[in-house]
């Protein structure tokens, strides 16, 4: 099998999973090479990687790059993205900067694969929630096309980074101790709370923040239904991984509940967990370190014609983020794009 160089651009929460699946999906790599502000020598995931300045000369003989941004972290793939593109690398971007860029497919692999033919050396990551999300419902958009969505996230603050999860295990301690928590990661305590924004104020769409409007127009382009109705509600939750979304969905045709499950079991990456009698549904708990996305809670939506209801659970960091960039590359290399 043919061996690749691979550049990775950052080594926070994100960074270190691309590091961690690329070894534990056997990605055909000769090279890993660590790229961030500083030179230095890591630990990460169990090896020790000397890492190197991100500068367009260290793009140089790279074959992929995957930026390991978070969302809103403006910077390294904004800066040397479509510089590592001219040099002769194809970039996976787990930013937010180019997804709505025209030149730029935005794919989910099980989803869109067939996206990737257009790229021009540039592919983006979806949002971890709009990932999340679209696990769930785009097999049943397949079938009966998708009219109208309304989701309401239960996000983890590993969306945050490491610092947001260094900050929630810090305030439990406080509450067990009845010490007063502080708060930096977020502008009020996030233990035992529930915080309903995840980003700032959207102009395009008044009243709501960036987070919910990514759901909007992420799905759209991904689905390529631009006229798709969708509203949404992120709200970030004290659980450390793996994200949660309650989806209330209309389709043009009318779908019951087995049928759904039963497209949902044949779909690649989801594991429809659905038994309310036994108290069977997936959780953060379960999913969280696992590469599959959790579906369950399937139900008639009878508040809207051919509606469905159901609930989807992913890890944020892994499926959510750094295993679908390691999947696009992967299906770069099967259709010969790389």
């Amino acid at each position: 099998m043919k061996q690749y160089k691979v550049g990775l651009v950052g080594i926070g929460a994100v960074g270190t999973e691309m590091i961690k699946i690329l070894r534990e999906r056997n990605f055909p790599a000769e090279e890993i090479r660590v790229l961030a502000t500083r030179e230095r020598d890591e630990q990460i995931a169990g090896e020790t990687f000397h890492v190197k300045v991100a500068e367009p000369a260290a793009f140089d003989d790279l074959d992929v790059v995957l930026f390991a941004g978070t969302e809103g972290s403006k910077g390294a793939s904004v800066q040397l993205g479509w510089e590592a593109v001219k040099r002769g690398c194809v970039v996976v971007d787990n930013g937010d900067d180019f997804r709505m860029d025209e030149r730029v497919p935005l794919v989910i692999p099980e989803i869109n694969g067939d996206a990737l033919e257009q790229h021009q050396g540039f592919v983006a990551n979806p949002n971890c929630s709009t990932i999340i999300t679209l696990m769930g419902v785009a097999p049943l958009h397949k079938v009966a096309r998708l009219r109208h969505m309304t989701a309401v996230t239960f996000q983890s603050v590993s969306g945050s980074g490491r610092a947001a999860i260094d900050e929630l295990k810090t305030q439990v301690r406080d509450y067990a101790v009845g010490r007063e928590p502080t708060a930096s990661a977020y502008p009020y305590p996030i233990a035992f709370n529930v915080l309903p924004q995840i980003g700032g104020a959207k102009p395009e769409m008044p009243g709501f923040t960036s987070e919910e409007a990514k759901m909007t127009f992420e799905s759209r382009k991904i689905l390529e239904a631009p006229e798709l109705q969708i509203a949404c509600t992120c709200a970030r939750v004290p659980v450390f991984y793996a994200h949660s979304i309650a989806v209330h969905a209309s389709f043009d045709e009318p779908l019951s509940p087995e049928k759904a499950r039963e497209i949902l079991d044949a779909a690649a990456g989801v594991e429809v967990i659905d038994d309310l009698a036994r108290t069977q549904y997936p959780m953060p708990l379960d999913f969280g370190g696992r590469n599959e996305v959790g579906v369950g809670r399937i139900r008639i939506d009878p508040s809207v014609e051919n509606g469905l209801a159901l609930w989807c659970c992913g890890d944020n960091i892994r499926k959510g983020a750094a295993q679908n960039a390691v999947q696009i590359a992967e299906e770069m290399i099967r259709r010969g794009l790389v």
